[in-house]
Formats: structure tokens, sequence, C-alpha cells
């Protein structure tokens, strides 16, 4: 049986403009990448490819046919404590201000005994968001930030 590992201990990084590619991704597209950690991370948000839903009317079969479209990672909402020094949050302002794609990489806390490094999470989006968050009288303030991936998500298994 396999162990079940918690969110909290996952880092969320951003690095630089990023050009989309007609094929998947594979990690050494990201080698090069130079990475900020955006501090503060407060929620993450879901992400992952979901197929399109074709329908096709069949008057002689009395049926729809359905077939699997074009596929779509995603937007990944996330929530941060805002921290206006941290150089994370100011690339993301950043990124929110451009039409560029940017390169994210989400690492796990799942490192096994004697390993170097968690679950990571390779992609490339755009920032579409970077807004205020309300709350109540006994929250920080937060910011929201929304990641239209924009490319399939790399996953390299903890080693």
């Amino acid at each position: 049986m396999s162990d079940l590992f918690p969110v909290a201990g996952a880092k969320f990084y951003i690095g630089g403009a990023t050009e989309t590619q007609a094929n998947d991704f594979i990690a050494t597209d990201f080698s090069a990448e130079t990475w900020v950690e955006v501090d503060g991370w407060e929620t993450a948000g879901s992400k992952g490819d979901t197929a399109e839903l074709i329908t096709t009317q069949l008057i002689n079969r009395n049926r729809d046919a359905k077939q699997k479209g074009t596929r779509n990672a995603g937007s990944m909402q996330n929530v941060f404590a805002s921290l206006p020094g941290d150089a994370g949050q100011a690339a993301m302002r950043a990124a929110e201000s451009s039409t560029n794609n940017f390169a994210f990489r989400v690492v796990y806390d799942d490192i096994p005994d004697g390993g170097t490094t968690g679950t990571t999470h390779y992609f490339v989006g755009l920032v579409m968001s970077w807004q205020d968050q309300g709350g109540s009288a006994n929250t920080t303030r937060m910011r929201q930030a929304t990641v239209e991936i924009n490319s399939n998500i790399v996953e390299v298994a903890a080693a």
C-alpha cells in the first residue's frame, strides 16, 4: 500500500516567459529555467487535462455518438498570503501584466527516504489575474492568481 502525502510543504515557482510549442513538453524543456518561489501559497488550484466532448446526433441510429476532442489542462486558481516584498509575488504581478506565457513548477513534499526531490509538475501558462481577495476580520490579506494552463502537465516522479 502506498503512502498518502499532504499538500502541506509543496512549493510553487514561476519561471521566465516561455513560448508554447506544437508538441507536448518534456522535463528537459524546463532544465535551463531560472525559478523563483512564490511565497505565501495558501490554496493550490487544480490542474490537468480534460477532453472536450464532441457530440454528433445521428438520426438513423436515434442516438448521439460521442468522441473526445481537444484537451484543456485547466485554470489553476491559487491563493497566496499577500507578501509585498516577495520576489515570487512580484514576478506573478509582472506576469499578469504581460501577454506572454510563463513556465511554472510545483514541487511536492513527498521525497522518499534517501531521496533528493519530491514529485515535480512542470507546465506553461498565462497569469490571468493577480487580485486582492477579501476575507473576514481574522484573516490576512490575500491574493488570488489564476493561471490558464497552455500546455500538458509534465510529471517527474519523486527521486
